[in-house]
C-alpha cells in the first residue's frame, strides 16, 4: 500500500523542487532524506540535489517529513530527546568558496527589484506617477459641472488620484509581504510576525505566529499564490505531535505551537554541513507561559479556505491531515467538568495574548470553534470510525449555537430584562439561569447601547456577564454564522451607528471600553503595556480590517468596510504599517507597536482584494446550516425552562 502511495505521489505531483523534502512527496509508511548543496548568493534559489531512500530510526527523527508513520507522528511520546525529537530537517551543505556563514543562515532574501515602493510622506503620490492620470481626466472632464456644483472635472480627478495612491499602497503592501516570507528548505512557509529593519529588538516577532499567518494566508490564496499556504498547513501538522513541557507538565496531545521558528544548525558529523529544523514554541516561552487555544482552530480554518481557493482537496484527505483534524476535535470536544458547551479557556489563551479578564467562555474563542466545527464535519471522510465523534461534533455544533444565541445576545429589549432580573431562582425553569446581579449593567452601556442594534457580550459565567464589545469575536460569528441572520445585521447596525467610538481614526477597535482606573489594576494587574486605550485593552487594530469586509461582504453591506478601509489608507502605509493604535480614537502609534507588523499588511490586502472580488468572499464564511437551523427551532419552539424529564437508565 506504500509503494502505491508512493507511486500515485510521483506520478500526479512530481517532485515540485528537488533538493529538499517537499510536502507533496508524500508516503504513509516511507521515509525520504535529501541531502543538497547551498548556492552561496543572496537571492532566492533553489537547492539540487539528489533523492534517496534511507531507512527509520526509531530513536531519531531528522528527515521525517508529513508523510510519517502516524503512529509515530502521533503516539510517539517520550521516545525521543527534545533535540532529536525536532521536526523534520532539511541539509544543506555549506558552500565552500569562501562565503561567511551567516550569509548561508539567512531565511530571508530580498530582490533588488523586491525593494519597498513607499509613498511619500506627504501622503501624495509622486508626480511622474500622477500627472498623465491627471491630465487624462481632465482632459476628459469636458468643463461640466457635477450635482454639487463643482467642475465634474475635478470630481473626476480627485476619484482618480484616490485610486492611485490606493493602488500604490497596494503594491507597497504586496512588496512588505513578500519580503517577510520565511524559507524552510528554500521553500516557502510561512511570514514573520514583523519585519522592522529599524528595529533593535526582535522579541519573538522574526517567528512565524499562526493566527498571524491566517489574513497572509488567505491573502496568498485571494492572489492564486497556493504553495506557501499548503507548505504552511503540511509543516505545521508535523509540529502538532512535538512533546514541550512546562515543568515537567505535557499538554494534551492535539494541541498546535502558538508559533515556530526556522533554525539552521550544524549538521552531526559534518564539519561543512548544517541543517533546518522547525522549532515550535506551545507557550513554554511566550509571556505568561499560556498555550493557544486558537492555534488548532485557526489552522482548520485555513485548512479548509485552502481547499475552497484552490480546488485542491486532496491535502484535507490526506491520512495525516485527517488525523490532526481528529485530535484537535478530540482536544476540544473532551468531557470535563463544564456544565456549560462552550469551551471552558484560560486568561491570554487567543488573539488578546495577556491578562484582560476573559478567562471563562471568550466569545472569540466560542466564534473560532463553531467555525471551525463547522469546517471539520466538511472535511472529515465519512468513516465508520469516526462516527461517534460525528456525533459529538453535530451534537456540539447545535448546543453551542443555542446557548451563545439565546445567552450571549444583548440588546435594548434584552438589557431591559437583565434590569429587571430577580436573582437567588433555583429551579429548572429558572429565567435568570445564571443568577446576574441587575447592578452588574455598567453605566456606560447604558448610553452606548443604540435603539436600533445589538450585539454578542464578551464572556459569561455563573453570576458574570462581562458587557464589554469584541469586536474579532462578533465579527467571526457573523462569517460563521454561529449569529443568527437577524442579530448579524444587528451588529453591523451598532458598529454603523457607534462609528465613532468603535473605529473613529483607524479601524478596528479590539474591544470597548477600555479597563479603567481600579478596574485595570485590579483584572490586568496594573499591565504597563496594556494600560487604557492602548494594546489589547482598547487599542485599534488595524489587521481587524479583513474579518470587518468578511462580514460585511457576507451580508451583502460593503459600504461600511469601504469607508473603513478608505479611513486606513489615509494613514496606514504613512506610519509605517502599525501593530497597533492607542487613545479612544486611534490618532497615536501605539506605544510598543512593531512597524511593519505583516498581519496589519496582510490584513489590508484581504481587505482590498475582496472589496475588489466580493464573490471571492464565499470562500471564507460559513453559510447558515440548514440542519442546525431546524435543530435551533425546535430547541427554541419547545420551552428552554421546562422542568427536567428523568429518564430510565438500563444498566447492563
Amino acid at each position: 500500500m506504500a509503494t502505491v502511495e508512493a507511486g500515485r505521489q510521483l506520478l500526479y505531483g512530481g517532485f515540485g523542487r528537488l533538493g529538499c523534502f517537499d510536502p507533496c512527496l508524500s508516503n504513509v509508511n516511507g521515509v525520504i532524506s535529501v541531502k543538497s548543496g547551498v548556492n552561496n548568493t543572496w537571492k532566492r534559489s533553489f537547492v539540487r540535489g539528489q533523492v534517496h531512500k534511507t531507512s527509520r530510526v526509531p530513536q531519531d527523527r531528522r528527515g521525517v517529513g508529513p508523510f510519517q508513520d502516524t503512529s509515530a507522528v502521533f503516539h510517539g511520546k517520550g521516545c525521543a530527546s527534545r533535540l532529536d525529537s525536532m521536526r523534520y530537517n532539511c541539509q544543506r551543505v555549506e558552500s565552500l568558496s569562501g562565503g561567511a556563514a551567516e550569509d548561508q543562515r539567512r531565511m530571508l532574501f530580498v530582490e533588488e527589484s523586491d525593494k519597498v515602493i513607499s509613498v511619500p510622506s506627504n501622503g501624495k503620490p509622486n508626480s511622474d506617477v500622477n500627472e498623465f492620470k491627471v491630465d487624462q481626466t481632465l482632459d476628459q472632464g469636458n468643463g461640466g459641472f457635477g450635482s454639487n456644483g463643482k467642475p465634474a472635472a475635478a470630481a473626476i480627478n480627485k476619484n482618480s488620484s484616490q485610486k492611485v495612491m490606493s493602488n500604490l499602497i497596494e503594491d507597497e503592501a504586496w512588496t512588505l509581504l513578500r519580503n517577510s516570507m520565511v524559507y524552510y528548505c528554500s521553500n516557502p512557509i510561512g511570514t514573520i510576525a514583523a519585519n522592522d529593519p529599524s528595529s533593535p529588538s526582535t522579541l519573538n516577532y522574526d517567528q512565524v505566529f499562526i493566527r498571524d499567518f491566517i489574513p497572509s494566508g488567505i491573502a496568498f490564496l485571494l492572489k492564486g499564490e497556493y504553495d506557501i499556504v499548503r507548505n504552511f498547513i503540511l509543516h505545521t501538522l508535523q509540529l502538532q505531535s512535538w512533546e514541550k513541557t512546562m515543568d515537567c507538565y505535557s499538554p494534551g496531545q492535539g494541541l498546535m505551537p502558538a508559533s515556530f521558528k526556522v533554525r539552521t544548525v550544524p549538521l552531526e558529523g559534518d564539519d561543512y554541513a548544517t541543517e533546518d529544523v522547525l522549532d515550535p514554541d506551545f507557550g513554554e516561552a511566550a509571556i505568561g507561559r499560556v498555550a493557544p487555544v486558537d492555534s488548532g482552530l485557526w489552522w482548520i480554518i485555513l485548512l479548509r479556505a485552502y481547499g475552497k481557493c484552490s480546488g485542491d482537496l486532496s491535502v484535507q484527505e490526506r491520512v495525516d491531515v485527517q488525523t490532526g483534524i481528529k485530535m484537535i476535535l478530540k482536544l476540544c470536544l473532551a468531557d470535563g467538568f463544564d456544565m456549560f458547551p462552550t469551551l471552558l479557556v484560560t486568561d491570554g489563551s487567543c488573539m488578546i495574548d495577556r491578562r484582560m479578564g476573559i478567562h471563562g467562555h471568550p466569545l472569540e474563542i466560542q466564534a473560532l470553534f463553531y467555525s471551525a466545527l463547522l469546517g471539520a464535519r466538511e472535511m472529515l471522510a465519512p468513516e465508520d470510525a469516526s462516527a461517534d465523534l460525528m456525533q459529538a461534533l453535530k451534537n456540539r455544533l447545535v448546543a453551542l449555537s443555542f446557548h451563545i444565541r439565546e445567552y450571549y445576545w444583548i440588546d435594548m429589549r434584552k438589557l431591559n430584562e437583565i434590569y429587571r432580573y430577580k436573582t437567588e431562582e433555583y429551579s429548572y425553569d429558572a429565567v435568570n439561569k445564571f443568577n446576574i446581579y441587575p447592578d452588574q449593567i455598567p453605566s456606560w452601556l447604558v448610553d452606548f447601547m443604540p435603539s436600533k442594534g445589538g450585539y454578542l457580550i464578551g464572556n459569561l459565567q455563573p453570576a458574570h456577564m462581562d458587557f464589554r464589545f469584541f469586536s474579532l469575536g462578533n465579527l467571526w460569528s457573523i462569517v460563521s454564522s454561529l449569529a443568527t441572520l437577524e442579530q448579524s445585521h444587528a451588529i453591523l447596525d451598532l458598529i454603523d451607528a457607534k462609528w465613532e467610538e468603535l473605529v473613529a481614526d483607524m479601524p478596528f477597535k479590539i474591544c470597548y471600553p477600555a479597563l479603567e482606573g481600579r478596574e485595570w489594576q485590579i483584572i490586568t494587574g496594573s499591565d504597563p503595556k496594556n494600560t487604557p486605550w492602548s494594546y489589547h485593552n482598547g487599542g485599534s487594530w488595524p489587521t481587524l480590517l479583513w474579518q470587518l469586509t468578511v462580514a460585511c461582504i457576507k451580508l451583502d453591506r460593503p459600504e461600511i468596510a469601504s469607508k473603513a478601509l478608505r479611513l486606513a489608507e489615509k494613514r496606514i502605509s504613512h506610519d509605517k504599517w502599525p501593530e497597533y493604535y492607542d487613545t479612544k480614537r486611534a490618532r497615536f502609534i501605539g506605544k510598543q507597536a512593531q512597524l511593519y507588523q505583516t498581519w496589519t499588511v496582510a490584513g489590508y490586502l484581504v481587505a482590498k482584494l475582496l472589496l475588489d472580488n466580493p464573490s471571492a468572499a464565499k470562500n471564507i464564511v460559513n453559510e447558515e446550516d440548514s440542519e442546525l437551523v431546524n435543530a435551533f427551532s425546535c430547541m427554541i419552539s419547545s420551552n428552554p425552562r421546562r422542568k427536567r424529564v428523568w429518564k430510565k437508565q438500563i444498566l447492563v
